[in-house]
């Protein structure tokens, strides 16, 4: 589990370092920095695939995602690096994001690439806080050292291009096992954001079924996710999350040719209703009870304002759901609906959960900061690894 969210440079964060627990519910103001520590998380998963440097790259680069203000109590200073980080309970991984050598192309011509920011700085370490007695692996520019299985180090000089991460690149289960334990875990982290529910939106179709125990990100395989959940997860939850939302209802899957289509059924209607006659929060809430009910739980799931779109009545089935959730799974909520946190705190000594709900703000500098924390003796110890 992670115990640590640490951020620096990015965007509004230009230092946040987060506790976190079992269950996370982030909230504050718009324009607070919610998202940006939605992305950063995102950014987190997208080393594990190696995929960090080209999300950046579609931000616009460094130049528009690294914080542009100034340090408290210091003169004008552009922020000139931007760093990722979480600990955990066995594990540790810090990132750290610099700009681009220039370089040339074909023929000499400065390379297209420029927004490609390199990854300057890459450390793992055992348990919550670096040191130099827990590095598991350490990377600086292209070279990189592994602690192989029987505890010795493995060098390698020229072993990494700087767009490169050693997540992806170098998880040998040889040279590098704990890498490799540590790249499976972060890849096996899940993220909705927004699933769509408009009239065109890819859940409203019959689609071909197969067993499905994660629910795609975009929602297509919703039927055949909650089918899925009936027979080989708790079909017994799933039915009182319906029950939970809409009383005395039921959720049906017909399969016609191997194309399978959810329907509604609901006191006093003489026929089933069809997904593609659900309203956008019913089929919000159904696609939330397919995320959440997984057969599968991930290592971390995190959602982003899952109450768009329901109405406030589903907030407590909501927030039921994701407790039930989080006896299997950690998990983050970025939300602003203070009903939904009201409904996770509320709830949680039922469920023997305790929330930890973080409020994020912004200071007179417009950095984002954590609620009623007085100083940095109030937050989780963190280092970061030097350049």
């Amino acid at each position: 589990m992670l115990t640590t969210l640490a951020v620096e440079n990015y965007r509004s964060l230009r230092r946040l370092i987060v506790p976190l627990g079992r269950l996370n519910v982030i909230t504050g103001a718009n324009g607070s920095g919610k998202s940006s520590l939605y992305r950063a998380l995102r950014l987190l998963a997208d080393s594990a695939r190696g995929g960090a440097v080209a999300a950046l790259a579609r931000e616009g680069g460094l130049p528009s995602t690294l914080w542009a203000g100034t340090k408290r109590g210091a003169g004008k200073s552009p922020a000139a690096s931007l760093r990722l980080g979480f600990a955990g309970d066995e594990f540790g991984y810090a990132v750290d994001f610099g700009h681009p050598v220039p370089t040339s192309g074909l023929g000499g011509a400065p390379s297209m690439f420029a927004r490609d920011p390199e990854i300057k700085r890459e450390c793992t370490w055992a348990g919550p806080v670096l040191r130099p007695s827990a590095l598991l692996s350490d990377r600086s520019g292209p070279a990189v050292r592994t602690r192989t299985a029987d505890g010795s180090w493995h060098q390698s000089v020229n072993a990494l291009r700087p767009y490169d991460s050693m997540l992806g690149e170098l998880a040998d289960p040889r040279l590098a096992p704990d890498l490799l334990r540590l790249r499976e875990h972060m890849r096996s982290w899940r993220f909705y954001d927004h699933v769509r529910t408009d009239a065109q939106a890819p859940a409203r179709s019959a689609r071909t079924g197969t067993r499905t125990p994660v629910l795609g990100h975009d929602g297509a395989d919703l039927a055949a996710a909650l089918q899925t959940i009936r027979e080989t997860g708790d079909p017994g939850a799933l039915d009182a999350a319906v029950d939970a939302a809409f009383p005395a209802s039921s959720v049906e899957i017909t399969s016609e040719a191997g194309r399978f289509e959810l329907w509604l059924r609901q006191p006093g209607l003489l026929r089933p209703l069809s997904v593609a006659e659900l309203s956008d929060g019913t089929l919000r809430y159904l696609l939330w009870s397919a995320a959440l009910l997984t057969p599968r739980p991930p290592a971390l799931l995190v959602l982003n304002e899952p109450e768009s779109s329901l109405h406030p009545d589903l907030l407590p089935p909501l927030a039921d759901l994701i407790l039930t959730a989080a006896r299997d799974t950690q998990i983050v909520v970025v939300t602003h609906a203070p009903d939904l946190v009201d409904a996770l705190t509320g709830a949680a000594p039922d469920h023997r959960l305790d929330v930890n709900a973080v409020t994020l703000v912004k200071d007179s500098l417009g950095q984002t900061d954590v609620a009623g924390r007085d100083s940095m003796l109030d937050e989780p110890l963190w280092h970061w690894p030097k350049r």
